[in-house]
């Protein structure tokens, strides 16, 4: 399985981003081929030590490392990376991993 966890930094305006990223980035985001997963985080993000530099982070997950390339090769893949202009001026890293059970 594998997944693009995206983390996005504390934005400027914190209801002006959950408002876009919930009405129109999900939406766009939904569009991208594979997709069999998607979570976002609910409430602020924490280390063990306290609050983080982040204000959510989403998961989404794919059957395998192809499916993920395959998705964000696509058009409504690069669709969806290029909103990420429109709202997250705090910035996003985006981690892509291949996960397994242990």
């Amino acid at each position: 399985m594998a997944k693009l966890i995206v983390l996005y930094r504390k934005p400027n305006n914190p209801v002006a981003f959950n408002d876009y990223y919930f009405n129109t980035h999900v939406p766009i985001a939904k569009t991208i081929p594979g997709i069999t997963g998607y979570e976002v985080s609910e409430g602020p993000v924490a280390t063990p030590q306290g609050a983080s530099s982040y204000h959510l982070v989403a998961t989404l997950t794919f059957d395998s490392m192809d499916a993920l390339q395959a998705a964000f090769a696509s058009q409504e893949g690069q669709r969806t990376a290029a909103d990420l202009a429109n709202f997250a001026d705090g910035g996003a890293e985006l981690l892509i991993i291949n996960q397994r059970s242990i």
